[in-house]
């Protein structure tokens, strides 16, 4: 099924279908669908700084900064793969990033490299040098990206350390921050683990299947000469706009048949009105090689670093083998936060990440039995199950 999605809107883009529709699906957008972070944190009553953090590779980040308590610990908000600091954002009055604004913390928030915000580089283009842009996964946003972001905030405040929310992939590149740059654990008051990952054991069905498909897709992918994936604004995303933001239909479709067999289905949080916002600013774009590491996570149940090869591996670990990461080194203080229904972090996986974290303060699964993996960051009643849940964590270890 996966497949044949992946084939048809890029055989439509290609022949150039994608420009024709994007002026008819605009017409419907949500105007939270058009704004961008600033924009939205402007509408909701605070001013937004925006800075470019320069990793040590030459990427360029865009971080947000909404301004407010700064004598307050900074707290910086880690989004998942394919999102944007948006995800934090786009419920407006209710979304984490305002309600914490609200609560007197000074927050920042952050982009990976490669998304919307972040496709920027000192000396490559991502168009014309992607074979060397895209060379990358999660494994370079946590020892580049997260490091970078780190120090900045702290020199800009003045701090010695700061407090940090990460949602899926962000929190994998917490861990990874952790094993690998060990010195970093001390600028982290604490870190707020929503839908840990770090295995991909126990997944849905749905997430299952895409993993047995990975390899036809990455053939896909490269004999189309694509390193990167479901950009925003590409002809492949407006159709996925378009598609998915023409009534209960497409509703029924793109919600309910194929983003909540993956995520997890809980209907009750994602209704149909906001979907058409949350389409708009979701999927923002990734490297190809990113979903491959996943897809490698999945496959050998190991949270290790890229798999190049026996002979490449030899010359970037000098080992046949790929090193895992050691999560022993992550000692950063840790709360994890898991759901029941959550069809990418399982509950017997993020156990197993609880039992080799060092430094584990909390651990709390949500109690709504239908609670899923969007569910921490995009659901109707964030004001209601989360954001005083962070608060309440924020409060007690920062």
């Amino acid at each position: 099924m996966f497949m044949i999605v992946f084939s048809s809107l890029l055989a439509l883009s290609e022949a150039g279908v994608g420009s024709i529709l994007q002026s008819d699906a605009q017409k419907n957008t949500p105007e939270d669908g058009r704004r961008n972070f600033s924009q939205l944190s402007r509408e909701y009553g605070h001013e937004c700084e925006e800075y470019d953090v320069t990793t040590e590779d030459g990427y360029i980040l865009k971080l947000f900064h909404i301004t407010g308590n700064e004598d307050s610990t900074p707290v910086l908000l880690m989004h998942g793969i394919l999102d944007t600091a948006d995800a934090f954002i786009i419920r407006g009055n209710i979304s984490i990033a305002i309600n914490l604004a609200e609560a007197g913390n000074d927050v920042w928030a952050w982009n990976v490299r490669g998304n919307i915000y972040s496709r920027r580089h000192e000396t490559l283009s991502p168009d014309k040098d992607k074979h060397k842009f895209w060379d990358f996964s999660f494994h370079e946003m946590g020892t580049y990206d997260l490091p970078a972001t780190i120090d900045f905030i702290l020199e800009k405040t003045g701090k010695e350390n700061l407090s940090a929310i990460g949602h899926s992939m962000g929190t994998s590149i917490a861990y990874i921050l952790g094993s690998t740059r060990p010195e970093y654990n001390q600028k982290i008051s604490v870190f707020i683990s929503l839908a840990p990952i770090a295995y991909l054991t126990h997944v849905s069905p749905a997430v299952k299947a895409t993993v047995k498909l990975w390899p036809a897709i990455k053939l896909f992918f490269q004999s189309l000469g694509y390193e990167e994936v479901l950009q925003n604004n590409s002809t492949a995303t407006e159709l996925i706009q378009f598609i998915c933001t023409q009534g209960e239909l497409s509703y029924d479709i793109c919600w309910k048949g194929v983003a909540s067999a993956l995520a997890g289905d809980d209907p009750e949080e994602m209704e149909e009105q906001f979907f058409d916002v949350f389409i708009r600013h979701f999927p923002a774009g990734t490297s190809r090689k990113t979903f491959g590491h996943f897809v490698q996570i999945a496959r050998t149940g190991r949270f290790a670093q890229y798999n190049y090869g026996a002979i490449k591996n030899r010359l970037v670990y000098k080992s046949a083998d790929f090193p895992d990461y050691n999560l022993s080194n992550a000692t950063m203080p840790i709360v994890l936060i898991a759901a029941k229904n959550d069809g990418f972090s399982g509950i017997k996986d993020v156990e197993r990440l609880k039992g080799q974290l060092p430094n584990v303060v909390d651990y709390h699964v949500m109690e709504r039995e239908q609670f899923n993996h969007l569910d921490f960051i995009y659901g109707r009643h964030l004001n209601v199950y989360m954001t005083p849940l962070l608060r309440d964590f924020l409060s007690k270890f920062s």
